[in-house]
């Protein structure tokens, strides 16, 4: 994804030295890389491996610019102005202190296959795009914008504000001050939405729970063992938007 679009510079492709079934997987990169005008490299393992610190690299290495967050200022506004629907099905997400990138990327990845509009991080303590996260995300992070803001609840005051219904999220066993709290199985889409997830560790901060509209739990199957109560981030995030976008699934049929 990375060679076949036009959003970094792109230096040179290093390939593993391979024959068989892997050549021909390693010829179409070649032919990406030719009409991009990128020169390629046949090199060993170690050299690949050095590359790529260690990483796992699959035999494939490419140097190219880092990709950078957007900022929100540079976004076009699908706002609710200008006689748009105000009941038109919207869903953003935002990531309060997202820092292990393996979570960030597949958060990203989930995001865009659910129909995620748009993905907005908080600067402080947040993962940047590195290479990890665009191969955590298989290569989601090449062609979905991510956007950033240095005040995330400032933000989500002015989309409250403009109409938006900003949903956070907590455990089972949590519960939040003057926010009502709810099954993911009975939340209703009927206004554009920003579903607020919190760090890996800490959750939502306080603040930012404050400034929700509701929270959304995620039933579980059994009784929890005390410890093992929650998900992984992106897995719990992955089920909160499948369970919020499979509500436009269905008004479509």
């Amino acid at each position: 994804m990375a060679l076949s679009q036009a959003r970094r510079d792109l230096f040179r492709l290093f390939l593993k030295r391979s024959g068989g079934p892997q050549r021909l997987v390693t010829g179409e990169f070649v032919l990406q890389a030719a009409a991009r005008g990128v020169p390629v490299l046949h090199v060993g393992r170690r050299e690949l491996d050095a590359l790529c610190g260690g990483r796992v690299h699959q035999g494939v290495c490419l140097e190219a610019t880092p990709l950078r967050f957007k900022r929100l200022e540079e976004a076009e506004e699908p706002g609710l102005g200008d006689g748009e629907n105000p009941n038109r099905q919207l869903l953003w997400l935002a990531l309060e202190q997202i820092q292990d990138p393996m979570n960030l990327g597949a958060l990203l990845r989930s995001a865009y296959f659910l129909g995620v509009d748009r993905v907005v991080t908080s600067q402080r303590n947040s993962c940047p795009l590195t290479p990890t996260v665009s191969k955590a995300s298989s290569g989601a992070m090449e062609v979905f914008d991510v956007y950033s803001t240095d005040d995330l609840r400032s933000f989500l005051k002015a989309k409250a504000a403009a109409g938006w219904e900003v949903v956070g999220t907590v455990s089972q066993s949590e519960t939040v001050e003057n926010v009502p709290v709810i099954s993911c199985l009975e939340f209703q889409w009927n206004k554009p939405i920003i579903l607020v997830i919190g760090s890996e560790g800490d959750g939502l901060s306080l603040e930012t729970q404050l400034l929700c509209h509701q929270m959304l739990v995620i039933p579980s199957g059994r009784a929890l063992h005390p410890g093992i109560e929650s998900l992984n981030v992106s897995v719990a995030t992955g089920i909160l938007l499948h369970s919020i976008c499979s509500q436009k699934l269905r008004s479509s049929d």
